[in-house]
């Protein structure tokens, strides 16, 4: 039995730790997943090899909790391949995006097509049972697997907004070579911006997401240490029409009118970073393209 899984990475409009509300627009960075599985005799576990840089504790956990799930009580070999375009590390959502995509494979290999909100709640809750993220990140794991713009109350699972983003945008990704230390070390100090929180959580709700997303941004700034201000002037100034820190950074996003981007791209210092543009992913996209 064969099967694939695609999902994609994601910008953040809005990073959950503060409230437990989080907003995410899903981005063309594309993950798949290709599994292999055959069913084996007799009782174990499961002898699934994994490529060389596929084979990580979140997708070994992923992987053993969707076979659990869909295929109770049955034992299997085969062969599991990750190619993933989203940059770890960086808050692009990489470990949301691969741990849907993973699932999504599984379901797929076994013909049982699951909902992408299934999919998105068990992909959460195992981000936070291995202490990948704080929250679970299920917007960031509902964006990765169904595209558009998700607001989501990650406590509970549930989704508050989903919708298409706007089309006539493209992303301008400023990625700096570092990496973020993983969210569950922040935690303790967003939770001391609950107030701040909120006014971004009521500008995310009334859809108003250039709003949302600069106070996000000084609030992450404001917890982490970045000082994105100045450049991010200069890109509104450019051009762009929103712009910001995305998850728990480094990396920086900047929505852009499609004519807009040979004047924002120049901004962004290269010998500090890499610049990509990539597509708004669409609801239920599977088109995930870098440009």
């Amino acid at each position: 039995m064969r099967g694939v899984g695609v999902s994609s990475g994601a910008v953040t409009v809005v990073n959950a730790l503060a409230t437990g509300i989080g907003c995410a627009v899903a981005i063309s960075l594309p993950v798949r997943v290709d599994l292999e599985l055959r069913r084996a005799d007799g009782i174990g576990s499961h002898r699934i090899q994994l490529e060389r840089g596929s084979d990580t504790p979140l997708v070994r956990e992923t992987l053993d909790t969707g076979l659990s799930l869909y295929a109770p009580g049955e034992v299997f070999s085969g062969e599991l391949r990750v190619d993933s375009h989203v940059p770890v590390g960086k808050g692009l959502k990489s470990s949301s995006a691969v741990g849907g995509a993973v699932l999504r494979a599984v379901a797929d290999t076994l013909r049982q097509p699951r909902p992408p909100e299934e999919l998105a709640r068990l992909a959460a809750d195992i981000a936070q049972q291995i202490g990948l993220s704080a929250t679970g990140a299920y917007d960031d794991c509902l964006a990765a697997l169904r595209g558009g713009v998700v607001l989501t109350d990650n406590a509970h699972r549930t989704a508050l907004r989903a919708a298409p983003f706007d089309s006539d945008l493209c992303v301008v990704l400023w990625i700096p070579p570092e990496s973020h230390a993983p969210s569950t070390t922040w935690y303790e100090r967003f939770q001391l911006e609950t107030e701040a929180g909120r006014a971004v959580v009521e500008a995310a709700r009334a859809g108003r997401w250039t709003e949302a997303m600069t106070l996000n941004t000084e609030l992450v700034e404001r917890v982490v240490g970045y000082d994105y201000r100045p450049l991010r002037s200069d890109l509104l100034r450019a051009g762009a029409v929103m712009c910001g820190v995305s998850g728990m950074g480094p990396a920086l996003a900047a929505f852009v009118p499609r004519s807009g981007v040979e004047s924002v791209v120049p901004r962004l210092p290269t010998d500090r970073g890499e610049v990509r543009v990539v597509d708004i992913r669409p609801e239920d996209g599977t088109s995930m393209e870098e440009s």
